[in-house]
C-alpha cells in the first residue's frame, strides 16, 4: 500500500509537518509505503482552466495536462491507494500553494458531462488542518463550513474522507520576540505540552486507519 502525505504548509517541523509525519509513521507502523511532498518546495501554478482534460478525443485525457514541477506528484497521488493534505489555516483558508494544489487535482477529474460521477480512482484520503484560533471562534471565523466543504469534495471524488483538526496550535516558540500581545503565550505553551501530543496520537492512529481493511470503499 502507498500512502502519500501533501503539505501544504511553508513552515517545516512545525505543527501541521509534525502532524502529517506521525500520520505517515502509523501508516508505516500498518506496513505502507509512505512519502511527504512540500508544496512550498515545488514550482507549480493552479488550474488555468485551458479545459485540455476535457477535450472529446479517445482516449479521454481525465488528466491535467499542465507540465510543470506538481506533474509528477499528481501521477504519485493518482496511483496511490491513500492521500493525505495538510495546511495550517490563513485568513480562513488553506494556504495559497495547497488551493493551488487542489484546483489541479481535482478538475482534472470533474466529470461536466455527470456531476454525479466524478472520473477519479477510489481511494482512501483525509485531510489534516491546523490553526491558531479555538475551536469555540469557529462560527465567528466561518470555519465549520470550510472544513465541510473540503471533506464533501474528497468524498465526492474519491469516496471517502477523515478530518483531523489541531485548534488553538502554537505559532512561535518564543512569544516574547514578536507583537503577538493579543496571544497568552503561557496558555498557548501549555496546550501545545498538553494537548498536541493527543493530537499527534489522533494523526497516528489516523494514518493506521488509512491501511485498514476497515471500511473500505
Amino acid at each position: 500500500m502507498k500512502v502519500l502525505a501533501i503539505n501544504g504548509s511553508p513552515r517545516k517541523n512545525w505543527n501541521t509537518d509534525t502532524l502529517l509525519r506521525k500520520a505517515l509513521d502509523g501508516a508505516a507502523s500498518a506496513g505502507a509505503e509512505t512519502e511527504m511532498v512540500y508544496l512550498y518546495d515545488l514550482k507549480f501554478c493552479g488550474c488555468k482552466s485551458c479545459m485540455a482534460c476535457k477535450l472529446q478525443k479517445e482516449p479521454r485525457p481525465n488528466r491535467c495536462v499542465l507540465r510543470d514541477e506538481l506533474t509528477p506528484v499528481l501521477d504519485r497521488v493518482h496511483e496511490a491507494d491513500a492521500v493525505i493534505l495538510g495546511s495550517p489555516i490563513y485568513f480562513s483558508e488553506v494556504t495559497g500553494e495547497m488551493r493551488s494544489f487542489f484546483e489541479r487535482f481535482l478538475f482534472q477529474y470533474l466529470n461536466y458531462d455527470d456531476y454525479t460521477k466524478p472520473l477519479s480512482p477510489r481511494k482512501k484520503t483525509a485531510l489534516v488542518f491546523t490553526m491558531n484560533i479555538a475551536e469555540h471562534q469557529f462560527e465567528e471565523f466561518g470555519y465549520a463550513p470550510l472544513f465541510q466543504r473540503y471533506e464533501n469534495w474528497m468524498k465526492q471524488y474519491f469516496g471517502h474522507c477523515e478530518t483531523l483538526l489541531a485548534t488553538d496550535t502554537l505559532q512561535v516558540k518564543d512569544y516574547s520576540r514578536y507583537h503577538l500581545g493579543t496571544f497568552d503565550a503561557k496558555a498557548k505553551r501549555l496546550r501545545h505540552e498538553t494537548v498536541f501530543p493527543e493530537d499527534c496520537r489522533k494523526a497516528y492512529e489516523l494514518g493506521v486507519n488509512l491501511c485498514s481493511a476497515k471500511g473500505e470503499i
